[in-house]
């Protein structure tokens, strides 16, 4: 029997909170999304909308802010998981992608990050 290994990104309480928000489930939503929770390493952010299972890996959807460019798009949860990064010349360890603690699933548009505010209004204030 195969076991699939434990992802610690994908904790209970978030798998929970996605089941009402799976892939597709916020299309036309906009500002109006539900960012149901952020995943950052550094100064990267990644603003979870939707998620669901898919095969023995997790998929999100949602907007990466703080890369060369802010963009929508699907993250790997097992590749989020093995992201790591040697900051020890700077007294940092090793730094891993980690769910902001007490975040609190709100719209998009009430999310106070210049960067991603930026996107939003360049993508959807054309009216």
């Amino acid at each position: 029997m195969t076991t699939v290994k434990q992802n610690r990104l994908v904790s209970n309480q978030l798998v929970e909170a996605l089941k009402d928000y799976p892939l597709y489930s916020q299309d036309s939503k906009k500002k109006d999304a539900i960012c149901i929770t952020v995943f950052c390493i550094g100064n990267i952010k990644w603003y979870i909308l939707e998620g669901q299972k898919e095969g023995e890996d997790f998929t999100f959807y949602g907007i990466v802010v703080g890369l060369a460019a802010t963009e929508y798009g699907y993250f790997s949860a097992n590749e989020m998981a093995d992201v790591t990064i040697d900051a020890s010349r700077f007294g940092l360890g090793q730094l891993q992608v980690q769910e902001i603690d007490g975040f609190i699933p709100c719209r998009l548009s009430s999310i106070n990050d210049d960067e991603l505010q930026s996107f939003l209004s360049c993508l959807y204030d054309q009216d």
